[in-house]
């Protein structure tokens, strides 16, 4: 498992933006990189999904309320990022990265949270109305 770090929540008016950010402790990580999130009372949510191998090939997964809104991305420094547009109040919760490596017969791409196997500790992001 690897640590991994979360930054970048905050509050927001509705229609805003924020970013946030996640970096593993190794200098290098190769695998799968995910968001989720959860607001009080409802189901841990899957947001995004990412590869760190494929390339321009293997295109980001999204849940379908953030498609078009939220842009996952990586950089050469091993650092995901969830660029989030047009916020919207129901987008207010906790949210997490998490990572797996590759191998172990799991797909990348992925929504599942059963998939990973390391998680930052949680940003709050707070939209209001």
């Amino acid at each position: 498992q690897e640590q991994l770090m979360t930054s970048g929540g905050g509050s927001v008016q509705a229609g805003g933006s924020l970013r946030l950010s996640c970096s593993a402790s190794k200098s290098t990580y190769s695998g799968c990189w995910g968001w989720f999130r959860q607001a009080p009372g409802k189901e841990f949510e899957a947001v995004a999904s990412i590869s760190t191998g494929g390339g321009s090939l293997v295109k980001p997964f999204y849940t379908d309320s953030v498609k078009d809104r939220f842009t996952i991305s990586l950089d050469d420094k091993d650092m995901v990022y969830l660029q989030m547009d047009a916020l919207k109040a129901d987008d207010t919760a906790m949210y997490y990265c998490a990572g797996f490596p590759f191998g172990r017969g799991k797909y990348c791409p992925s929504l599942r949270r059963a998939d990973y196997d390391s998680w930052g500790q949680g940003t709050q992001v707070t939209v209001s109305s």
